[in-house]
């Protein structure tokens, strides 16, 4: 009997995460000195390329690329004019990019970047690529027959006068997409159809809820769980949700929050929160009767609380997680950090806490 299940785009992960910036330099050097990033590669004038500058900032299997414009009236120009500092590209890891842009156009992608075959004296990577939500490009990377500092175009960049700290972190875990009203449905069948992912969880604004706003989430995977993209649309409520919120500042649709992996969230925490990374807090009331609705987890309940983490338990496991403040002036782009002791969930008893959180911040910047 024939297979009909054979992935079409088998995914090894994320391979990086490129955000539009105002400013590149002074964007990787925060990410460097926050968030324990080291140096890695960069594209430029001096470099060949005219238009831009990119600095590529590597930590374990996370790479992040900031890239900004030299000139104003450029693609990446407007990009900043209209959204601020946001993420542009999620890349995603492939053995072969020819056949994921053909296996993903096929089936209704747009594409953005036909593949393309870039060399240099360390090999050569193969590239492609499709739209998503928003302005948000999906880029497909191949290469195992490339061994330089990040791709053609880059050379290697180093600061050997900075020391960054061990962070802990990992790797992508999930970026979470915040689209307009009644567009989580279409873009859920778009990974489904297009990029041939399944919706392992889905959430309704009775789990996603406070006394003022409501949104509700899908989360999207691939085959083998190496990618995992939940998607935000907003739900009625008697106050702006903070999806309103991002979609009103972001102008239009986009990522919301990286997840970054840790294998010991009270170390990460500590390091991040004391290089400047602010988060955000719940009440201490919330730690009372935590252990009662968790169970027995492994961590100490005292830093738990005097750092904000959060606990949630699924069938398999628990997990502990964190969420920052905002990273720029506008209120849209955020981290998390999740540490996972074998839970595969996102933290559904968590949302009412965490989000009456969020509001407080909106309450304080005028936006609730």
């Amino acid at each position: 009997m024939k297979n009909t299940s054979v992935d079409f785009l088998p995914l090894l992960g994320t391979d990086h995460v490129e955000f539009y910036v105002g400013n590149a330099k002074q964007a990787a050097h925060y990410y460097m000195s926050a968030f324990g990033f080291q140096a890695a590669a960069y594209a430029g004038p001096e470099t060949g390329v005219k238009d831009r500058m990119s600095f590529v900032v590597k930590q374990q299997k996370l790479t992040f690329v900031f890239t900004s414009s030299l000139r104003p009236g450029t693609p990446i120009a407007d990009h900043v004019m209209k959204h601020g500092d946001g993420v542009k590209v999620l890349a995603l890891k492939v053995d072969d990019a020819r056949s994921a842009w053909e296996e993903t156009t096929r089936r209704g992608g747009r594409s953005c970047r036909e593949p393309e075959v870039l060399k240099d004296e360390s090999g050569e990577l193969i590239i492609s690529g499709i739209h998503t939500y928003g302005e948000v490009l999906h880029i497909f990377i191949e290469r195992k027959n490339y061994h330089g500092a990040f791709m053609p175009g880059f050379v290697p960049w180093t600061n050997p006068y900075f020391k960054p700290a061990e962070t802990g972190l990992l790797y992508v875990d999930h970026c979470v997409g915040n689209v307009g009203w009644n567009q989580m449905d279409p873009w859920v069948k778009f990974y489904e159809e297009v990029m041939g992912f399944r919706n392992i969880l889905s959430f309704d604004d009775n789990d996603i809820s406070t006394e003022y706003s409501a949104l509700m989430s899908k989360v999207m995977s691939n085959g083998n769980g190496y990618v995992k993209f939940p998607i935000n649309e907003p739900a009625e409520g008697k106050k702006k949700s903070q999806v309103e919120e991002y979609l009103d500042f972001y102008q239009g649709e986009g990522v919301q929050h990286v997840a970054m992996a840790t294998n010991d969230i009270v170390h990460t925490v500590t390091e991040l929160r004391n290089r400047g990374v602010e988060f955000l807090r719940v009440p201490d009331s919330y730690y009372d009767e935590l252990l009662e609705r968790v169970g027995r987890i492994d961590e100490d309940l005292a830093p738990l609380r005097e750092l904000g983490i959060l606990v949630d338990r699924d069938d398999e496991g628990y997990l502990l997680q964190l969420f920052s403040k905002p990273v720029q002036d506008r209120p849209t782009l955020f981290f998390e950090i999740i540490q996972r002791k074998g839970a595969k969930s996102f933290g559904k008893g968590n949302f009412k806490a965490l989000f009456e959180a969020i509001e407080r911040e909106q309450e304080m910047r005028g936006n609730l």
